[in-house]
């Protein structure tokens, strides 16, 4: 019995780090994106054709731009063809022409040993999901939700590497950029589903308190702002483009340009503030103390969110604050899902 205890809680332990790490992941992944090194590898897996990437151009061929662009138009006709095979006729037409037109972006060292940490980042995600994976068989008999879950995330990074592999060939595509974000907060609340099992314990509160619309307005506030997250990423897809049109020196013309989706995503914070307001003033009723403290702490990242969006839309979008306003995003989503999880322990006495 105290072994399995002790395989028990190594087991959690390993499931907090892996969180760790791939919230470490998205913010890394958040200074690629602001600092433009999302291509500082032009392969994937592989970068420049090495599994260690070159630190100078001179150790490059002198065709390597060509070179790697027929790579990745031959990997994008593939595609091209495999999206036409169901039916997707137009984005396939989109993806040859975007190949094509689509200049191989020169070697630059400091983009390419960034995106190269990002990937060793993602290695070490995808190796830490396998052992848990491969730990969570001795749970699935008595607690098989750990089990499944574990396969589960372990199938979900697979997916992630193959997205990952299409964001590099296609050039950072704006809708592939997308999936590759909601498949990123899905498996943060996939681990925290894992943990929250594997930590299981109910929670009494006082009788009076009703707790099924605390689970309503959990639901209906994750829900909105999976949506916000979502519309965010189309946001700073925008961004990309904008940046592309009038470069780094038109950096304060940049929110203008962006169009009504940034002015949607900006408005709806106001909903989610209200939102998680009201649920903030349930839990208090509560008189449980962590769940008092998590939804303070809740309300204080989503401060936190908004004055990084206010200052990135006064102050021309420094890059410093874009990957902090994802990671703060990521933050929300992933304590609304675990307060969420609570709830289903809490017993009225």
């Amino acid at each position: 019995m105290k072994a399995n205890r002790n395989n028990k809680t190594k087991f959690n332990r390993s499931v907090i780090v892996t969180i760790i790490t791939v919230y470490l992941l998205i913010l890394v992944g958040g200074i690629v994106r602001s600092t433009g090194a999302g291509m500082g590898c032009p392969d994937w897996p592989k970068c420049f054709g090495s599994w260690v990437p070159p630190t100078s151009e001179a150790q490059l061929p002198a065709d390597y731009q060509e070179a790697f662009a027929q790579i990745r138009v031959d990997k994008n006709y593939r595609l091209a063809g495999y999206l036409e095979f169901f039916g997707l006729n137009g984005p396939a037409e989109a993806l040859r022409a975007e190949s094509i037109a689509t200049p191989e972006a020169e070697f630059n060292k400091i983009k390419t040993w960034t995106e190269y940490i990002n990937r060793l980042l993602g290695v070490t995600v995808g190796l830490l999901v396998t052992v848990m994976a491969v730990a969570s068989f001795e749970f699935r008999k008595k607690q098989p939700a750990i089990f499944y879950g574990s396969i589960a995330a372990f199938l979900l990074v697979v997916i992630q590497g193959w997205i990952g592999s299409l964001v590099v060939s296609t050039n950072l595509l704006p809708g592939i950029l997308t999936f590759h974000m909601v498949l990123a907060a899905l498996l943060i609340c996939l681990l925290i589903y894992i943990l929250h099992q594997g930590l299981y314990q109910r929670i009494e509160v006082s009788g009076k308190i009703s707790v099924k619309p605390i689970r309503v307005i959990l639901i209906i506030s994750m829900i909105l702002f999976f949506i916000q997250i979502a519309v965010g990423t189309q946001v700073r897809e925008a961004i990309d483009v904008v940046a592309q049109q009038l470069g780094l020196e038109g950096r304060n013309q940049w929110v203008n340009s962006l169009g009504s989706t940034f002015y949607v995503h900006r408005s709806f914070s106001l909903v989610i503030l209200a939102t998680c307001g009201y649920l903030y003033v349930l839990l208090k009723r509560t008189g449980h103390p962590a769940l008092q403290f998590m939804a303070r702490l809740l309300l204080w990242f989503i401060f936190m969110e908004i004055f990084l969006g206010v200052y990135m839309a006064y102050f021309g979008i420094p890059a410093w604050a874009q990957p902090l306003h994802l990671m703060a995003a990521l933050l929300i989503l992933g304590l609304q899902f675990w307060l969420y999880l609570k709830t289903i322990s809490l017993q009225r006495i």
